[in-house]
Order: C-alpha cells, then structure tokens, then sequence
C-alpha cells in the first residue's frame, strides 16, 4: 500500500501509557489542514496474519475468544510482531502456535492498516500453502482460548454473507488471498473463481 505521507506537527504530549503489547498516547497535534486538538491514539507494533490453505483446499481458521468482545470470532492465524521480529518470523510462529501446521511455501500479499481512527497498527498478510501438520504442535501461549476449524472457499465465502463473527482482518486477507491467486495464476487446488464480475468459488 502506497500512500504520501503527512505527519501532523507535535505540539504537546497529553498522557502516555505503556501497556503490555501496546502503548496508548494522547497529544495535542496541529493537522496538516491547521486545524489544531487532542487525539488519542494506541500506538501499535503491527501484527502478521497467514491465509494457510491445505492441500485439500481447505482454508485453516481458528475461533478465538476475545475477551474486548466478550465472545469468540472466527480468524485466520495471526500475532503481534515482536520486538526484534520481522513479520515473516512472526507469522511462521503463529501458524504453528494456534493452527498447528508448518508451511513450506509462503507469499506475501502486502500490509494494509487495521484501524487508522486511533491506531498505527498494519497488518502484513501472508498466503502459505504445501501445509504440514505438526505432529507435536507447539504450546499455545497461557492466555490464549481457540480452536482449529478447516473450511472451503464456499463455507467460509458464505459465513461472511451469513453475518459469521468474523474480525476485519480476516476477511480482508482473504479477498487479498484471493486476488493474489488470480493475478498470479496460481490454481495449485483445483479452485473455480470468477473475480471479474463478483466472488464465486466452486469446490
């Protein structure tokens, strides 16, 4: 994603806290526009999401509860970037964390911001495909509550159509998935798609 970038001028740090995984800030900036106030912002160190798709064409989701929400939503494996971490170490780790799998091929199908009302977060997608389930997977961190659900192109187009809790990132990583596999030419699974006049899969 490409854009100019205009960064408002900084007049006066408001409040700062440092929480966990993020930070939270309010400052009284002056817009490119002049127009000068205070805005909050969650200062963010990105996150990686993979679409991991099986060799039966199946695409590996996980539901996890989500206590902001009080329920659990339907995702694609993802985490937050650490310090240190590029985002392809990080989302390898995560595939094998909450999906327990292993991909031997990977393609990155671009960052996009998550929430640029209040936060800085971007998201870096990644399409990982020749998927190996792990025999021992590895330990999913204390706090976390989810499961693994495996579904096709069709199920899980229509559980968006449906109103399926899922979160914003998902979704938009899979149309990206989607338009990835069309440009390039990629058709490894034997997957139908018609994306020039609307979004149709055939299993």
């Amino acid at each position: 994603m490409y854009f100019e970038q205009e960064p408002p001028e900084f007049l006066q740090k408001r409040l700062f806290y440092q929480g966990r995984v993020f930070a939270f800030e309010v400052n009284k900036l002056r817009l490119p526009k002049g127009v000068e106030g205070e805005w909050e912002c969650v200062r963010h160190p990105g996150g990686a999401l993979a679409v991991p798709i099986t060799a039966e064409g199946k695409l590996v989701l996980v539901r996890q509860y989500r206590f902001a929400l009080g329920g659990r939503l339907l995702e694609f494996p993802a985490g937050t970037l650490e310090v240190g971490e590029t985002a392809s170490f990080t989302v390898k780790r995560e595939l094998e964390e909450e999906a327990g799998y292993r991909a031997k091929q990977w393609a990155s199908l671009g960052k996009f911001p998550l929430a640029p009302g209040y936060s800085d977060e971007y998201i870096y997608a990644f399409l990982a495909t020749d998927l190996e389930k792990l025999e021992h997977p590895v330990e999913q961190d204390e706090d976390e509550d989810m499961e693994v659900v495996l579904m096709s192109f069709r199920e899980f187009q229509e559980a968006i159509a449906s109103g399926v809790a899922i979160d914003a990132k998902t979704i938009t990583s899979f149309f990206l998935a989607c338009l990835h596999l069309k440009s390039n030419g990629l058709n490894p699974l034997g997957l139908k798609m018609n994306l020039d006049t609307d979004i149709s899969f055939q299993d």
